[in-house]
């Protein structure tokens, strides 16, 4: 294709202070740590991407992001934006383990080829819906915090709302029961990021049902690699299981497929790249399991690419897309419309996102 060869590569960090900090089970976060990286066609056009590492996810930090992509910036230079997955094809050769770096390269070159054709990234994905609606995370905090968050969600529109779990029975029993309190007509997810053993698990699950509260679905309840843990989580409840962590490649989605140890997969860009989400989702239908979408936590430029993915696909179950960082404080404009709880997409070609003026 004409123009589309990359001519300019530029990577820089991407500092921005999160509204509150978030807590889950692996720790607390007060500011998100990532890294941006530009690419500029010979047509002129820039194509965005952002790598956001989580080091206790992905084993990932801000650092090693941008030695990774510093070092992929003379391999990419010249190379066409088209071939994109030819080039996550070498990438994933080399780079194996630092998938949010190889993540935030085909995010910016699916952006530079996607302006190129004048057409915004979820109809280039199929396009199957326009419009969708998130829930809203409320992370480790007391009861009665959690209990004024859920209210307030609730009467900002919010019909879903998570938590997470996966510290303390006690406390997590409690905050949850806080939450339904707060929010009796909201529907509630809880994720554990790992948090528990299945003994555990199976024990909080009960003790939820015991407070009249049913979870509409419990996520990564056990560590990553206990399929045979999460199969006996999910032989003993009705509440639907969802691996994470221990879904990051094609192969990790057959091994649970083959495990029959969930009924959803969530998907999350930062663990797989764009290109290998798409063979997740094929592999989840395909074995008749339910989709998620979520995140790491994210400026407007990578959320935004996960909103064009769900949407683009469509049939996602559960959208795990919640923002928490001020629109005053993102170095982004565009992407996205957002008005709790929905993301409407727009006509803007690619993800959407400019720069803004600094």
């Amino acid at each position: 294709m004409e123009g589309t060869k990359i001519i300019d590569v530029t990577i820089s960090p991407l500092n921005i202070a999160l509204d509150a900090p978030f807590t889950i089970a692996t720790g607390a976060k007060y500011q998100i740590e990532n890294v941006l990286i530009t690419l500029k066609l010979e047509n002129g056009i820039e194509g965005f991407g952002e790598a956001a590492p989580l080091e206790p996810v992905n084993g990932e930090n801000q650092g090693t992001a941008l030695a990774t992509l510093e070092s992929c910036k003379e391999y990419l230079k010249g190379k066409d934006a088209a071939d994109y997955r030819q080039i996550s094809k070498h990438l994933k050769s080399v780079f194996w383990a630092q998938v949010t770096a190889r993540c935030a390269i085909e995010m910016a070159l699916i952006d530079a080829f996607t302006k190129t054709l004048n057409i915004p990234l979820y109809r280039f994905l199929g396009g199957a819906e326009n419009k969708i609606e998130t829930d809203y995370t409320i992370d480790i905090v007391s009861p009665k915090t959690a209990r004024k968050n859920a209210t307030f969600l609730a009467a900002k529109g919010y019909r879903t709302l998570k938590t997470k779990v996966g510290k303390s029975l006690k406390d997590d029993v409690a905050r949850v029961v806080a939450i339904k309190e707060g929010a009796p007509d909201c529907k509630i997810m809880l994720d554990a990021n790992q948090g528990y053993k299945p003994a555990d698990a199976i024990h909080f699950l009960e003790l939820l049902e015991e407070n009249g509260v049913r979870p509409e679905l419990f996520e990564q309840p056990v560590v990553k690699y206990d399929l045979k843990g999460m199969k006996r989580v999910k032989d003993s409840t009705s509440v639907p299981i969802a691996a994470d962590e221990s879904v990051f490649t094609a192969a990790d989605a057959m091994a649970v497929a083959e495990a029959n140890c969930a009924d959803f997969i969530n998907i999350k860009l930062m663990k797989s790249g764009i290109v290998e989400a798409l063979d997740i989702a094929a592999i989840a239908r395909s074995a008749n399991m339910g989709l998620m979408i979520g995140c790491m936590l994210e400026s407007k430029l990578g959320l935004g690419t996960s909103v064009h993915f769900a949407a683009g696909l469509g049939g996602f179950s559960f959208i795990d897309l919640d923002p928490h960082i001020d629109p005053t404080r993102e170095p982004f404009n565009g992407g996205p419309d957002f008005a709790d709880p929905f993301y409407t997409l727009t006509s803007a070609p690619g993800i959407g996102v400019t720069k803004k003026l600094s």
